[in-house]
């Protein structure tokens, strides 16, 4: 499977950390509701890190934070060096910075495949012909290129979360973010789309970050930060798995 090339990372610089977290907390209802308590940990760039634990336990908060979809209550949280909350424009961003999938796949049931992988591209400046010919391109390197004109509804769930990974490339991000993206699928689809996105990783060298409840998916990663009651109780690298930038464990 060859995918598509991406552009270099903004800032590329070696010794920042693509995610730095210090002491991150999240509050709700006047502080009534605390889903993160003073959470800290690094990630580097081309690592493939799982957050795990469980219902409940601030993992799903933490990746909205990381995609810019909710702001801490208070604590530092960094994207290359600059603060994600405060000096990096969320739209943008979350445009072309970061790729997430969600394991309720937020597919339009108005557009077809190649149309739901598009829209991502309607803020850049590629045309009209230049964009369904990406879309295309992606939805073929996940294995849909025979499915192109079909509508979510008729699309199984596995297709279309592979749908949704292909929307999720395409604006050729350095970064993915997933939330349970087997969530809603049978094993065999989740053994289909874990095996796409471990070789998104591997072959683009992508960041790669993870929610799953789901222990042994965890074990993929090269490393797992498992959270209970809004923090993480443990940061360590996983034997099965290798990741670049390793060192970057332990909180």
């Amino acid at each position: 499977m060859n995918f598509l090339p991406r552009p270099a990372a903004p800032n590329p610089a070696s010794d920042t950390p693509v995610y730095e977290a210090l002491d991150l907390k999240k509050e709700y209802d006047g502080g009534q509701v605390q889903a993160l308590r003073g959470v800290s940990f690094n990630v580097n760039a081309g690592e493939f890190v799982a957050i795990t634990g469980p219902s409940g336990c601030g993992k799903s908060t933490l990746l909205q934070m990381l995609g810019a979809l909710d702001r801490p209550s208070s604590g530092t949280l960094n994207y290359r060096g600059k603060s994600l909350p405060n000096d990096v424009e969320p739209s943008a961003y979350r445009a072309h910075q970061i790729g997430f999938i969600f394991q309720a796949f937020h597919l339009l049931p108005t557009c077809t495949a190649v149309e739901n992988v598009q829209i991502p591209m309607f803020e850049g400046k590629l045309g009209m012909k230049q964009r369904r010919e990406r879309a295309v391109e992606l939805l073929e390197q996940v294995g849909l290129g025979h499915r192109l004109d079909h509508y979510p509804g008729k699309l199984s769930g596995g297709e279309r979360q592979r749908v949704a990974i292909a929307r999720s490339l395409a604006n050729a991000p350095s970064v993915l973010l997933a939330d349970e993206p087997t969530g809603n699928l049978d094993s065999t689809n989740a053994t289909h789309v874990l095996d796409l996105l471990v070789k998104l990783h591997e072959v683009q060298k992508m960041t790669l970050i993870m929610v799953t409840h789901d222990m042994e998916i965890a074990r993929m990663a090269g490393r797992t930060l498992l959270m209970k009651d809004g923090h993480i109780i443990s940061n360590g690298l996983n034997k099965s798995a290798s990741s670049p930038n390793s060192e970057a464990a332990a909180v």
